[in-house]
């Protein structure tokens, strides 16, 4: 029985292994296919609406979702993806500017940025799992995702840490980037939202508040 049980497991992460694995794959082709700048955002949302199925025990085709949720929500991923990817310039430019100054205002603004790069990169941890889970416009997106990295402040410090953790990982194994480095990523914070949304949502029913969306690929409404 013991034995079947371990069986069963070991399989169960073997499979889930290979499905990252091809997630990655996936994500970095499709990211190619748009030119890198105008494929990551749709590459990523693409790739958390199947992260979610996938958790939720949807077993769909891979290749064939991926490439369908990647040209339907082109758009969208793009009005998500382009501003982050323009914060992230501007926030790396200014930090690389005053880090570099030894003078007590320079520190002060460098430590600012910084702040604001962690409270940026929380964000974005939540951002796309938001789109897979919530329809909702996409300034709406940007505000919520927001606003959620604020209230739940411990599942915001469990999503940095295990983004911190895989650019260690991959720094570390640049060999793993290929294979794993984003998908497992996507997979793990997906997967970590996909329950704080859920216990947030059963919060919020509990005590009576209402929906303030509806939702594309799930049932549940409430959010923050």
């Amino acid at each position: 029985m013991a034995s079947g049980g371990f069986g069963f497991r070991a399989y169960t992460l073997f499979d889930t292994l290979v499905w990252i694995a091809c997630l990655n794959v996936l994500w970095i082709a499709f990211t190619v296919l748009g030119g890198v700048v105008l494929g990551i955002g749709p590459s990523t949302a693409a790739a958390h609406v199947l992260v979610r199925n996938k958790v939720r025990g949807d077993a769909a085709p891979l290749m064939r979702r991926f490439a369908k949720e990647y040209f339907s929500n082109f758009g969208k991923g793009n009005a998500l993806g382009l501003p982050l990817i323009a914060v992230g310039i501007a926030l790396t430019l200014n930090w690389g500017y005053f880090s570099a100054g030894w003078d007590f205002g320079s520190q002060i603004a460098s430590a600012g940025i910084l702040m604001a790069a962690l409270f940026a990169a929380g964000t974005v941890c939540y951002l796309f799992p938001m789109f897979a889970r919530y329809e909702l416009s996409i300034p709406q997106y940007f505000l919520m995702s927001s606003r959620f990295a604020m209230r739940h402040l411990a599942g915001t410090v469990i999503l940095l840490f295990v983004t911190a953790a895989a650019l260690f990982v991959c720094r570390s194994v640049p060999g793993l980037i290929p294979f794993f480095g984003v998908g497992a990523w996507l997979y793990v914070t997906g997967w970590l939202c996909d329950r704080f949304f859920t216990a947030n949502d059963e919060a919020m029913s509990a005590t009576g508040g209402g929906p303030v969306s509806t939702t594309t690929h799930s049932t549940e409404a409430s959010l923050v």
